[in-house]
């Protein structure tokens, strides 16, 4: 039976029987794969700490004796970094939450996407850091997940008349979730069901973050209208892509409104 270690971060863990669990990680050079843990609700030498949802661990893992005998073994998981300062903060777990549960969604099984993993890496690193708003690096994650996994928003030039948007005159732009485009309002034909007024400020700043050096987004200031806007429009057109609904969102959602 052969054998790897890796570096993962656990994306989901479901209970399996009686002392098993069924865990799904995100690894740099396997992409999303899926192991089961056998006994590791009693094991305590082997799993110490390191079965939490978006803990980064270095993983050892076995292949099952004949390929199509069912799910890769994990034998230990060695704890790395359990982003100790995101599960002290209710918000900050709600975002890691969304973003482990959107990324585990979207990926295929066993197809390496090493940009989404250091993607998703950086942005828990620096929620638990502290160093950015909890708030700017949501928007971060979710506009360079998109970009990276082939849905980007056109939020550049109307997709209309190709106007740049320093260009429109008109202080909001519409964005249109169908389309996943801005639209002027000289393009606007007719009320969309599936859009968003949005400023053209609020639209720049998430090109910005989108395509500039991800060490340097700390130098860009979001207003809270600014903040607001972009939340609104991320968490309104993932879900509306994707074709479905995420627990943690709604989470995410009433924690706000009860804020």
């Amino acid at each position: 039976m052969s054998h790897f270690s890796t570096d993962a971060i656990l994306l989901r863990k479901i209970e399996y029987g009686d002392h098993d669990f069924i865990i799904s990680f995100l690894t740099r050079s396997k992409g999303k794969i899926s192991v089961i843990a056998k006994n590791a609700k009693k094991s305590v030498k082997r799993f110490t700490g390191a079965l939490d949802l978006f803990s980064v661990n270095q993983i050892h893992c076995a292949y099952p004796k004949k390929k199509n005998n069912g799910l890769m073994i994990l034998s230990q998981a060695d704890l790395e970094n359990g982003f100790g300062n995101i599960r002290y903060d209710v918000f900050k777990t709600a975002y890691a939450g969304f973003w482990v549960e959107l990324t585990h969604f979207w990926l295929e099984e066993g197809k390496p996407q090493p940009e989404l993993f250091d993607l998703l890496f950086f942005s828990l690193d620096m929620l638990n850091s502290g160093i950015i708003s909890g708030e700017v690096i949501h928007l971060l994650f979710q506009i360079r997940f998109m970009a990276l996994s082939g849905f980007e928003p056109n939020i550049e030039y109307c997709g209309c008349c190709k106007t740049p948007l320093d260009m429109i005159e008109q202080n909001k732009v519409l964005f249109d979730f169908k389309e996943g485009r801005i639209i002027c309002q000289n393009c606007i034909k007719r009320e969309s069901r599936h859009g968003r007024a949005v400023s053209k400020g609020t639209l720049k700043q998430l090109f910005w973050i989108n395509k500039n050096d991800v060490n340097r987004v700390d130098r860009i200031k979001f207003s809270g209208l600014a903040i607001k806007e972009g939340e609104g429009l991320l968490e309104s057109f993932i879900p509306f892509h994707i074709g479905r609904e995420f627990k943690s969102l709604q989470f995410l959602k009433r924690l706000r409104q009860e804020k």
